[in-house]
């Protein structure tokens, strides 16, 4: 070959050189024909990141919403649901001192309440939790919670009726106590001769006797018949003596310690002598007259209190001529050492206020509960014998 042809001609040349260059691009695979295809496609979207608050604050949000919609219909239940149907009456006793879970917790157990713990929420929530009352109560298991807490606040404990009717001597009294459950006879006996009991009630004599005032009571009963029941069964009795009485002082003062024992010695025996309340203040004034003239009150009942709580009967000739019996007025000048019963405020207002009269004795009629007044001794003896006829004429 020659060397003419051997040597490109410079078109030749210039087209293989442009070949070259093209060839490249062509087949896709020149590095700067890649290269200008990336800066012409656009960046991929950017991948979104997880929110991990926000799914917390939606987690908490419907717990915190669910737990309330479970406390509410927790409490709605409780509220309104009775722990029995019809139910049962129930005595509780609360001590002074119980705490409100203690409370809570032993009705709970007696099943009055389903829940000790959403008792207490609905005292606390209430406001409740100090006016909670000791005492015996009387309460339902087929009450609502709410109903159990106001009589709980309420202060209205079980209370059970005490009547003492006028006439009685302080045994009895002392029988009645014990035979109501209020407390022990023994123990109601010591209080009433303590010095001190005496002392602070202001009672003049070596026992209460006279001041245990006739009334119907409604007490608690104590759930330890103990010297602390008996003071307070005590206290009630002559707490009421004073407030009757302080009603019929004159001028509303209180009278001497002297003047004190002569007007419920004297109340106590009009109390015994008569059960007609017209009579009372006409009786009074008999033993008043009598007592002015220096003569003996010669009063049966007042013998019969000093023979003591054994003696049933009949007074004898004996028991009139006894002078070792203290209280026998037929023996001993002026009143008994101290009140023979319990008498009631028309007796200690007849003391007080004793009618006018001259009569200087009075019998039994035998006809009804009546008396037959006389100023004479010649007059009473004539009514004792149409006494003791009416007896005869009653007896056949």
């Amino acid at each position: 070959m020659s060397p003419e042809n051997d040597s490109p001609s410079p078109e030749t040349s210039s087209q293989e050189r442009l070949a070259d260059k093209t060839t490249p691009f062509d087949s896709g695979t020149s590095p700067q024909s890649s290269g200008s295809d990336d800066r012409n496609t656009p960046p991929p979207p950017p991948v979104r990141k997880k929110r991990p608050l926000l799914w917390l604050f939606l987690f908490t949000l419907m717990l915190c919403l669910g737990t309330a919609l479970y406390a509410w219909h927790d409490a709605r239940t409780f509220l309104n649901t009775p722990p029995s149907s019809p139910g049962e009456s129930i005595i509780v006793d609360i001590e002074p001192g119980m705490t409100l879970a203690q409370v809570a917790d032993m009705l709970e157990q007696k099943g009055v309440i389903t829940s000790s713990s959403r008792f207490q929420l609905l005292t606390r929530y209430e406001e409740k939790s100090r006016n909670l009352q000791a005492g015996r109560f009387l309460v339902h298991t087929g009450w609502l919670p709410d109903k159990v807490l106001d009589m709980l606040v309420s202060g209205k404990a079980m209370l059970y009726r005490l009547t003492i009717r006028e006439g009685l001597a302080w045994w009895d009294v002392a029988a009645l106590v014990e035979k109501g459950g209020f407390c022990k006879a023994a123990d109601f006996t010591s209080v009433i001769h303590d010095p001190a009991f005496l002392r602070h009630w202001g009672i003049p004599f070596e026992n209460a006797e006279g001041f245990l005032f006739p009334e119907t009571y409604l007490l608690p009963r104590p759930r330890e018949m103990n010297a602390e029941a008996a003071r307070s069964v005590a206290n009630r009795l002559v707490g009421m003596f004073w407030q009757r009485a302080d009603k019929l002082w004159p001028d509303g003062k209180r009278p001497s310690s002297e003047e004190l024992k002569r007007l419920v010695t004297l109340a106590s025996i009009v109390e015994k002598e008569t059960g007609v309340p017209e009579e009372r203040a006409r009786v009074a004034g008999v033993y008043a007259n009598r007592l002015k003239k220096g003569m003996l009150l010669q009063a049966d009942p007042t013998v019969i209190y000093g023979l003591g709580r054994d003696f049933e009967g009949p007074l004898l000739r004996r028991h009139l001529d006894d002078a070792g019996n203290r209280y026998n007025t037929y023996q001993h000048p002026d009143l008994p050492p101290g009140p023979i019963c319990s008498f009631g405020a028309q007796a200690l207002k007849a003391a007080i206020q004793p009618e006018e009269h001259d009569y200087l004795y009075f019998v039994a009629t035998g006809r009804d509960r009546g008396h037959t007044f006389s100023k004479t001794l010649t007059e009473h003896n004539r009514a004792v014998r149409e006494y003791r006829a009416a007896l005869r004429r009653g007896g056949k």
